[in-house]
């Protein structure tokens, strides 16, 4: 996986659960930990743990556990950690190895807040709807 594709991934799954790993407001962080399932929590920590401790990704991180939702956040967050893949190859390595090997169903993206939808995989024959006053009719 090259490492723009990758760094693309890692934000989309550790976006949600940022605030956990920051423990940046606790009673969010504690939320987010909730409903993340244990291998997914565990996948988000190995990944984390290999990422923290670079001050231009921390701080990109730290933004995104602000604004989950502030695209110009992730994309920010997306670049540094492509920066810091380029820069270390074994590095990208290491967490593409981690990434590909997890279950798809831990690689899911976690949906959290009011009327948040996440689906694991494929949903074939099922309608999504979200909405105030909606109705189906026939």
């Amino acid at each position: 996986m090259d490492v723009s594709a990758l760094a693309g991934e890692l934000v989309k799954f550790l976006a949600p659960v940022l605030p956990f790993l920051l423990k940046l407001g606790e009673k969010a962080a504690e939320e987010v930990g909730k409903r993340l399932g244990g291998g997914a929590l565990d996948l988000a920590r190995d990944l984390w743990d290999r990422l923290r401790g670079h001050p231009e990704v921390e701080k990109a991180a730290r933004d995104v556990a602000a604004m989950p939702d502030d695209p110009d956040a992730q994309a920010a967050l997306r670049l540094q950690i492509k920066k810091l893949l380029t820069e270390d190859p074994a590095l990208a390595q290491e967490l593409t190895q981690l990434w590909e090997k997890a279950p798809a169903e831990v690689r899911t993206v976690v949906a959290v807040g009011e009327r948040s939808v996440a689906i694991g995989g494929d949903a074939p024959g099922n309608i999504i709807i979200t909405g105030d006053r909606n109705r189906i009719e026939r």
